[in-house]
């Protein structure tokens, strides 16, 4: 049976990690438009691919304002490689331009004079932006204390057993965020998805080499077998 973690474990952990990772300080990603662009093209797919789909549309396109007035097509083809192009194409468009419908131009910076809450509500309800995406935006591009999980998150949070294996990653945030220190979430948001790629890796986890074990009963069990 899966048991939340208490505080203290959770901030173990972030000094173990950064003890594996080196500390992590918080820096800007860019502008709020452009890590929700991105963060939409990397639903799904892997960094790579997400990467390379972002830069070919910007490559392609001058502004933000170009990119929602294209022709869909022009839009799908340029982020092919990011995977469901026909789905992300049209999602970023119809953002684009109720943004700047809304707003008079296409720009997201007025969030950073929002509280936390009513800048999330307003990302989540655009179609095609989850819990993870909008917490994405607030925290690269402000600094506001959200705590977004991926899969690597996710999945993490399974072998600790603080979730199980039937929890979402919306529940998972939701379960985790108000037990880790608000000056505290990006690093440990960077820091997870670090030990997820490198270490604790859905295939072939190197439980050998990872500060986190004697946390991990996951862990343990591959070690004994």
């Amino acid at each position: 049976m899966s048991q939340l973690p208490d505080k203290r474990t959770v901030r173990k952990v972030l000094r173990r990690l950064e003890h594996m990772y080196g500390p992590r300080q918080w820096e800007s990603w860019g502008p709020a438009v452009d890590v929700l662009v991105e963060t939409i093209l990397s639903q799904n797919t892997s960094r790579a691919n997400s990467q390379a789909g972002y830069k070919q549309l910007k490559r392609r396109f001058r502004s933000w304002s170009s990119a929602a007035d294209a022709p869909v097509e022009e839009v799908e083809q340029c982020i092919r490689i990011s995977g469901l192009s026909a789905l992300k194409a049209p999602r970023i468009q119809a953002i684009l331009r109720q943004i700047r419908a809304e707003r008079g131009s296409i720009s997201l910076e007025f969030l950073k004079d929002m509280d936390p809450r009513t800048a999330y509500d307003y990302l989540r309800a655009f179609r095609g932006v989850g819990a993870k995406t909008a917490s994405c935006v607030l925290l690269f591009s402000f600094r506001m204390p959200l705590f977004p999980v991926d899969t690597h998150i996710v999945r993490i949070a399974q072998r600790l057993d603080w979730v199980d294996d039937r929890t979402t990653a919306d529940q998972t945030q939701d379960l985790l965020t108000p037990l880790i220190a608000p000056d505290d979430r990006y690093a440990l948001h960077v820091l997870l998805i670090a030990h997820g790629r490198q270490t604790c890796k859905a295939q072939s986890p190197r439980c050998e080499w990872c500060d986190l074990l004697d946390l991990c009963p996951e862990g343990q069990r591959r070690m004994a077998e």
